[in-house]
This record gives structure tokens, sequence and C-alpha cells, in this order.
């Protein structure tokens, strides 16, 4: 087995079997199997993986992780996997059919982490092609990375200390880049990433927001580093912001002009970003001083 697609997952049966869907679409593409870990799900999660195991060409495998953790669950479908190659990516995801092909290629001209352009949608209809503006500087992002078994065992897999969401991945890079292990960015290896606004509501991003500042904390304490710090926004400017110049006032004034249908759209999401930045930062300070 050359490759393992490993996708972690929960209480996201409609996504993940899109998803699957278009893995089983694959062309040009190596030996390669799929390990999904239903971290947890109370939907049809299982059923859905049984129901397209049934019907592909490839390997569909299943594994459960009952602990809500997303680093956990990625461990433990690396240990069910068998392949040389891991590929990670998310359950809400479309697999353009070139996609696994273009890792394999990015890996047979010697690098050693390959990531590629994520291109977040709004609907399924839609079907772009990477531009400069989906260019990543990132090391290592679960959605579309993926790395040698050996690497990954080498820097010792996920920390299952992140039990939020958010920074698991970009720790890992840190350690692999440690190690010196390097990346290449694949612009062949582009993937869409399925972002309905009906779904991805202002809430939704909050409290997405607020588990993200948890874990920078936590990140910056198990890799106290300028860069880390830089990275996170644990820098004494943004922490200052943080503590004094971002009054409820304020919050409450972008989450109501993010939330109007009267302001025009690129406003509302100037407003959104300004908002969820000050919860975040806000956030973060707290977790910083805890």
């Amino acid at each position: 087995m050359r490759i393992s697609v490993v996708i972690a997952t929960k209480d996201r049966a409609a996504y993940l079997e899109r998803a699957l869907r278009s893995l089983g679409a694959q062309i040009g593409a190596p030996s390669f199997e799929v390990v999904v870990v239903d971290n947890g799900s109370a939907d049809g999660t299982r059923e859905v993986v049984d129901r397209v195991a049934a019907r592909a060409t490839i390997p569909v495998r299943y594994a459960y992780e009952a602990r809500s953790n997303r680093g956990r669950a990625r461990n433990v479908g690396v240990r069910a996997s068998q392949g040389y190659l891991l590929l990670f990516c998310d359950d809400d995801v479309q697999a353009p059919p070139g996609w696994i092909a273009a890792h394999e290629a990015a890996h047979t001209r010697g690098s050693l982490v390959v990531s590629g352009p994520i291109l977040n949608i709004a609907s399924y209809d839609e079907r772009p092609r990477p531009g400069l503006a989906n260019f990543s500087r990132a090391f290592f992002c679960t959605c579309n990375v993926s790395l040698p078994r050996y690497a990954f065992e080498a820097a010792g897999g996920f920390d299952e200390d992140f039990d939020l969401y958010g920074w698991e991945d970009t720790e890992l890079g840190i350690r692999l880049h440690g190690r010196g292990f390097h990346r290449r960015f694949a612009w062949d290896a582009y993937i869409w990433h399925v972002k309905p606004p009906a779904e991805n509501t202002l809430q939704v991003e909050t409290r997405k927001a607020m588990e993200k500042a948890r874990m920078a904390a936590r990140f910056v304490h198990k890799q106290p580093t300028r860069r880390a710090r830089l990275a996170a926004g644990a820098y004494g400017a943004n922490v200052l912001r943080g503590k004094y110049f971002l009054p409820d006032a304020l919050l409450a004034a972008y989450a109501g002009a993010a939330s109007s249908s009267w302001i025009p759209a690129p406003l509302r999401a100037l407003a959104k970003a300004q908002f969820l930045d000050g919860m975040y930062t806000r956030e973060l300070v707290r977790a910083l001083d805890d």
C-alpha cells in the first residue's frame, strides 16, 4: 500500500459521504486506502463508511475513537493504516480527480512534507482553480498535507493534549521542521473545502475562535519560541490590545454589523473578521494569564 488517506470525523455523515465519493473517483493514483476515524459520532457515520466500503474499488476502513480529540483520532487512524505515505484531509472536502496523484508526484521529487492549496467554497457546485491567493506558508495543515510514515513516527505523531479546536497540526509541523524535515507546496495538489455560509454562522465561528485561543496558549507553552508566539498572536503588542483595547462595546458593535442584513456584504465580512479576531485575542490573553 503506497498511500493511506486518514480522515477524522464527527457527526458529519453527509459531508463524509461526498468526500469519500470524491476519493473513490481518483485518476492516476498509486495504490491507496482510506481510513475513517469516527471520533464519537451520534449520526450515521458508521453506516456511511460501511455503505461506501461495500461499493468501493479501494479499501475503505473504519476506526472508532470515543474521546473527542482530533489529534488522538488521527493517531488512531495512522495506527490502523498501512501506507508508506500518510495523506490527511478533512471530512468536508471534495478532492479533484488528480489530488492523490499530485501528492504522490511531489513526493517522488524528493519532498518529505507536501501541502497544497485549500480552496474554500460555499457549495459543492463551485469548482474553482487555485490562484495566488491560495498559497500558504503553513508547514503542516491537516486539511491537505502528506508525509512519509517514518517522518510522522519520528516526530511522535499528534500531541493529544490539544483537546479543543486548533493548533495540533501546527505544533506537529514545528516538531517536524525541528527534526530537519522540509516542506514543498504543490500547486497541483489542491483540494476544495466546503464551507456553506448557512452552517458557518457567527455563533459557530465564535466557538471555534474561543477554543482556538485556548489551544494557542497551550501551543506557546509547549513551543516557547518567538516564532510560535508570533503565529499564535501571543506577542506584547497584541496581548496589550487584548487586555485594554477590545472593550465589550466595540466587539458588540462588530457583532451587530456582522449580523445586519442592510450592511453591504463586504463590510459585514470585515466586521465579522474583526469580531472573531477580537474574541480570539481576548480569550488568548485570559488563557495565557491562567
